[in-house]
């Protein structure tokens, strides 16, 4: 019997607006779709948080053990500096800049992107589509919603119809926009545009001249619509329906509305029983933008080159620090909140690696079976990973009452304790077990047990003042002396 079997899973559904019991298409099988990159940049911290977010997502199916097909797709192509259709493509305007191929710059930053999710610890996806990979299958779509009437062809151009569309569905469902208001809000159409309405999305938009990616279409040489992509691939790998569409918050509108309407046509069914939405990541209380200086690189992070940090910080210890978040509640970073992170990832990791040196007992004082009851709550609880971590310090402070000799655990319970720690600590949230001087924990080790020595003989003389001046110099960096019946021994906050 696989763990799923005995949970009640509930997940926040963006189309109905509330916590949903999860219940997927075909038993003990998951589909899930997330919206990858747009690969001419570096991958951003936002973009992490939220592919971190459906990377323990998928991290606890498989914990559960459903078998989970995991689509994450790469936008090479077709998506235009604005969501109005216009402007150049964004892979195409840093080719133009920077004098290169646009495969080149795709190249580039794919690669990034994936060394900076390894560097995370990220679980690869089942399958990572791109865009330019799958043109054929947007064409096709594209005459099926033609051959509907529900699009339109001019100058080389098709364009979804959204009013019609409206007059039999309803476009705004999953975002609450009503399409009155969009209307209303819309400015009138400057006679540039080949759009009947403003609302309308580009399905297949002809190239002009000076465009470098372009594909033979029946309507012209071109390139298709953003929103085309993700329909085409979700579809083919995952099949007409399935389970989750996940994304940023960014994307509910529009384009995961147009994700909608799109396959509603094209398939005649709804896509996707739960969507999800990540929210996004805030720096000092401000939005994220380059313009400004306020934003931090993933790498920064590794080097401590940025103004925003007073330090370098391990990927593990930011992948802590996120996940101490609901994945749906804004998040905002600064160093304070990451030095406290690492605080807290050091202690539970110190406890970690104390359990196989825990002494047992006949008894055991801590109700295992009702904390692993709550670990689990929590992540059924629409992945709840700040109550999770909550659960995880509770059997911290059990681990360290016992080594102190302040409670007694049995055999049987620490192996049951022990499993289920490394299970959600390392499975589930994604941790690495990486020691805070990892360059050199040997030496470190070494050097405390000298001042220690150190330490010992100054009590022995009686110059407390060195003594205590030793003890409070360690603590100041981090590293706390504890006295004891046995000596004296170390651990590091």
């Amino acid at each position: 019997m696989q763990l799923y079997q005995n949970q009640e899973l509930k997940i926040y559904n963006s189309l109905t607006g509330k916590k949903d019991i999860f219940n997927p298409i075909n038993e003990g099988h998951i589909g899930m779709y997330v919206c990858g990159p747009t690969v001419y940049s570096n991958v951003h911290l936002g973009n992490v948080r939220t592919f971190m977010s459906f990377d323990m997502i998928f991290r606890y199916f498989k914990h559960l053990g459903y078998k989970v097909r995991y689509v994450r797709n790469i936008t090479d192509a077709g998506h235009l500096e604005n969501d109005a259709d216009e402007g150049e493509d964004r892979i195409a305007k840093k080719a133009r800049l920077e004098q290169i191929e646009p495969m080149e710059v795709v190249q580039m930053y794919t690669v990034d992107f994936h060394n900076t999710l390894n560097a995370f610890n990220f679980l690869p996806p089942s399958i990572e589509p791109t865009a330019t990979g799958h043109i054929i299958e947007q064409i096709e779509i594209i005459k099926t919603i033609l051959d509907k009437g529900f699009a339109y062809e001019i100058n080389g151009s098709v364009y979804f119809d959204v009013l019609k569309y409206n007059e039999t569905h309803n476009y705004g469902k999953l975002s609450g926009r009503n399409i009155e208001d969009l209307i209303h809000n819309t400015r009138a159409l400057d006679g540039q545009s080949d759009k009947k309405n403003p609302q309308d999305f580009a399905l297949w938009k002809k190239a002009e001249p000076q465009h470098i990616m372009r594909w033979p279409s029946p309507w012209s040489d071109g390139f298709p619509g953003w929103h085309l992509e993700c329909t085409a691939m979700s579809t083919k790998y995952l099949g007409e329906q399935f389970d989750i569409h996940g994304g940023g918050m960014d994307l509910k509108f529009p384009h995961h509305e147009c994700e909608i309407a799109q396959a509603e046509v094209s398939n005649g069914k709804s896509p996707v029983n739960v969507w999800m939405h990540a929210n996004m990541l805030t720096l000092n209380g401000q939005k994220m933008a380059k313009s400004t200086g306020n934003y931090i690189l993933p790498n920064d992070f590794f080097t401590g080159d940025s103004k925003h940090l007073s330090k370098p910080f391990s990927a593990s210890v930011v992948r802590f620090f996120m996940l101490q978040a609901h994945y749906r509640s804004i998040l905002d970073f600064s160093n304070d909140a990451l030095l406290a992170s690492e605080k807290g990832s050091n202690k539970l990791m110190e406890a970690i690696n104390y359990l196989e040196k825990l002494p047992v007992g006949n008894t055991t004082d801590f109700d295992i079976e009702d904390w692993k009851n709550n670990c689990y709550n929590a992540m059924n609880d629409d992945f709840n990973t700040p109550i999770l971590i909550a659960e995880l310090f509770s059997a911290v402070k059990f681990i360290n009452q016992v080594k102190d000799n302040k409670a007694s655990v049995t055999k049987e319970d620490l192996e049951d304790l022990s499993a289920t720690v490394h299970a959600f600590v390392f499975d589930v949230l994604g941790l690495q077990n990486i020691e805070p001087c990892n360059e050199s924990p040997d030496k470190l080790s070494d050097t405390v047990e000298v001042l220690i020595k150190l330490r010992a003989e100054a009590r022995a003389n009686k110059d407390f003042a060195l003594s205590d001046k030793i003890r409070d110099e360690l603590l100041a960096v981090g590293i706390q002396l504890k006295d004891g019946k046995d000596g004296t021994s170390f651990s590091t906050n």
